[in-house]
């Protein structure tokens, strides 16, 4: 008879466990955990591998972030499976912030993207004049083109420029999408002697992986902003709100501004990331 009971009871406490995991963010663990949703790039980069354990030192809170593109990221937040966000695809932003689902989007800070290749540059982009002039290039010469494509701040931005430039690579031979991260896809052009749109942070923590170079960098176009994002509890209220504002609140802070001017410096040579929110 004890066994028996004591079997209810562990099938008691895996069935809690089980509804626990089923729950919007912010419900499992709502007063220490937080659920942060955020673009690759960002951990690709090892800048939050920075910065989450400062934050947890500081507040106590435990931050569980999960590393999708941008538009993925707000999927998250639009069906309360995160409790904050850290993006890159402004004009997507503005969309879910109107529409409830965020609050208090702050600017965090800046990098650019840059068009990378092979060194032989075959597809001789090196000498455009600009980032849509670079793309028409790879497009008469049919070069390999590795895309996401996985509706990320850096696909959006992708697709952009390729449309400004009047051309429609989807389904042609020498456009690839692989609807993975950034460093996947950096990896994938390297492989492939290939070229790639990326945020320069994630380029220059890989370089000395990659076959590949800057061929095109610079442009107004390529300026790659990123916002911190917290989703409104008015839509979920099973949101961690208070850990959602205390790591924005960090995020913008003078101290962690001052750790992004400095990330990357001693490594790289130059900074990854530029900070915005305090001037």
């Amino acid at each position: 008879m004890r066994g028996f009971i004591k079997r209810m009871a562990l099938c008691a406490v895996i069935t809690a466990l089980a509804g626990l995991m089923a729950l919007p963010a912010g419900a499992r663990g709502k007063e220490k955990e937080i659920i942060l949703a955020t673009t690759t790039s960002t951990l690709d980069s090892g800048l939050l591998d920075e910065l989450i354990p400062i934050f947890q030192k500081k507040t106590g809170y435990f931050v569980k972030p999960i590393g999708v593109g941008s538009g993925q990221a707000m999927a998250m937040g639009e069906r309360g499976e995160a409790d904050v966000l850290l993006v890159h695809s402004p004009d997507a932003e503005k969309k879910f912030v109107d529409a409830g689902f965020g609050k208090n989007r702050r600017i965090v800070m800046h990098n650019d993207f840059v068009i990378v290749g092979p060194r032989k540059d075959p597809a001789g982009i090196k000498t455009s004049e600009s980032a849509m002039e670079a793309l028409k290039k790879l497009a008469l010469k049919e070069a390999i083109y590795i895309s996401r494509a996985d509706n990320s701040g850096t696909h959006v931005k992708e697709m952009k420029l390729f449309k400004a430039a009047g051309i429609d690579a989807k389904g042609k031979k020498w456009f690839h999408e692989t609807g993975l991260g950034m460093g996947q896809t950096l990896s994938m052009a390297s492989e492939k002697s290939g070229y790639t749109l990326s945020d320069r942070g994630t380029y220059l923590a890989m370089k000395k992986t990659l076959a590949l170079e800057i061929l095109r960098e610079g442009d107004r176009d390529l300026l790659n902003i990123y916002h911190v994002i917290e989703v409104n509890e008015a839509k979920w209220p099973g949101v961690n709100t208070a850990g959602a504002k205390a790591f924005a609140d960090f995020m913008v802070s003078a101290e962690t501004q001052a750790l992004i001017k400095k990330y990357g410096v001693a490594k790289y040579g130059s900074p990854l990331f530029f900070p915005d929110a305090v001037k």
